[in-house]
């Protein structure tokens, strides 16, 4: 058994400990938020929060979330009005809307760790996130007025 708290509820899971963490948050447990993209580490799309870091869910596996904290984007604020969330509003940041969930938490692990980030540690913090459909100036803009609230 592998005990992790997920968005501050405690589960225990019992399946293969290999299983992905996205796999794990989508299937097992109904939270549809953090997207599938890639699968292998590249595009940022199922980024949660694992402990204090941002962490890629198609390549943690459960076993390595067992025993921390694991936030989702429905854990990340429960009306949506985390500063990066009403950040991202403002900004009107989404176009399709798909890398969002992923952007979100890592600008919010970003942020948690360096609340004054100059654009350039922005975009390298945003780096493993990527947008398809080019939204990164709204992005910058979005990451640098949450940062005025955090």
């Amino acid at each position: 058994m592998i005990e992790l708290k997920v968005n501050g509820v405690r589960r225990a899971y019992y399946g293969d400990p290999n299983m992905p963490l996205l796999w794990y948050l989508r299937d097992e447990i109904g939270l549809a938020g953090t997207k599938y993209g890639c699968g292998v580490g590249l595009c940022g799309a199922c980024i949660v929060h694992v402990g204090d870091s941002a962490r890629q869910s198609c390549l943690t596996t459960v076993a390595d979330a067992a025993g921390q904290e694991v936030t989702t984007i429905e854990g990340l604020h429960p009306d949506g009005n985390h500063p990066v969330q009403r950040a991202w509003r403002q900004h009107d940041v989404p176009q399709c809307g798909f890398c969002q969930t992923g952007q979100i938490m890592q600008a919010a692990a970003l942020l948690a760790e360096n609340p004054n980030p100059s654009d350039e540690e922005i975009v390298e913090g945003m780096s493993g996130a990527v947008c398809r459909c080019g939204t990164y100036q709204r992005i910058l803009a979005a990451v640098k007025t949450a940062a005025e609230e955090v």
